[in-house]
């Protein structure tokens, strides 16, 4: 059965969590927005996935930097400076109580419509803002067997037609992509730009490992990943050789090894792109280099904790 990095060990206590919107506090099934919402009507909106340890809320400072950028990119104004939307995200996080293994959904749409038609003007009043914060661990098997990745005809597009670097509620190509890699019997999308070259995935951002190398996209055709981001840096800060740029599926093919990477469930490893296992047959999974990556992540999110919340 297909699986996703995604999956998450089930937890009792998302049954009593509370769910702010707009600074107000619900419970799970008393939570909702307006149809006449932006986000609903026209996914007109941006958001961040964000994960918590020991009580902090890890690399905050940049994913509220793409969040305002993001903001600032589609004209609209968040109406809360980022220290009084951190402010109300660790409120959020207080008042249920999640000091470890938490993961929040932070959405921004531009708010409600007078009558549902995509011009801003007819927006009324401030951007609707919700902040779902649940107890989520990936799934063991999730880390340890890997994951099957099917190569879709859905392409990441270039920036004139819908700029791929925007974190936004409109995410029906890569929805569509994910239904085709499900379709497949994959557990995600590979993706390609429009030159035919490796993009990212669905939801997550794809690496390979080559001869001791690391290689990831040139990043012209993917969101500017934080995981994605942390990674590189932490490679490189290792002396690991790794570099942005082109490559084929025939270098994914011929790969030792590879891996996803998101805020959720960190990295990843793959073992199969369309039919093709990756590496020898016999190698561990995860492989060496991903073991490594993985060490390396942790201790730059141990070395986030303890900073604190300043």
């Amino acid at each position: 059965m297909a699986h996703g990095t995604h999956d998450y060990e089930d937890d009792p206590r998302n049954r009593d969590i509370l769910i702010n919107v707009n600074g107000e506090y619900f419970a799970r099934e008393d939570a909702k927005v307006s149809v006449f919402d932006s986000g609903y009507i026209l996914g007109d909106g941006v958001w961040e996935g964000l994960r918590v340890h020991g009580g902090v809320i890890a690399f905050l400072d940049r994913h509220m930097k793409r969040l305002y950028e993001g903001a600032k990119a589609i004209d609209m104004d968040i109406a809360l400076t980022r220290d009084q939307l951190k402010a109300r995200l660790y409120e959020t996080i207080d008042r249920n109580k999640m000091l470890e293994g938490g993961h929040i959904r932070l959405m921004v749409t531009r708010g409600i419509k007078a009558t549902p038609y995509q011009d801003p003007r007819v927006t009324i009043g401030d951007p609707t803002i919700v902040i779902i914060p649940e107890f989520k661990s990936p799934l063991k098997t999730t880390l340890e067997k890997g994951l099957k990745l099917f190569t879709v005809h859905v392409r990441r597009g270039a920036p004139d037609v819908q700029d791929p670097k925007l974190n936004s509620h409109s995410k029906l190509n890569c929805i569509t992509a994910c239904i085709q890699a499900a379709k497949a019997g994959a557990d995600e999308a590979l993706m390609l730009d429009p030159h035919g070259f490796v993009a990212t995935c669905n939801s997550t951002h794809f690496f390979i490992v080559r001869d001791g190398e690391v290689w990831t996209s040139s990043g012209k055709y993917c969101l500017g990943g934080i995981t994605r981001s942390m990674v590189i840096e932490c490679a490189r800060d290792a002396g690991i050789p790794v570099y942005e740029k082109d490559f084929s599926l025939t270098d994914v093919y011929g790969a030792d090894e590879a891996f996803v990477t998101g805020t959720f469930a960190g990295l990843v490893p793959v073992g199969d792109v369309d039919g093709r296992t990756l590496g020898e047959d016999s190698a561990p999974m995860p492989g060496p280099m991903v073991e490594r990556l993985r060490g390396l992540y942790r201790a730059r999110i141990e070395a986030e904790v303890a900073k604190g919340r300043s």
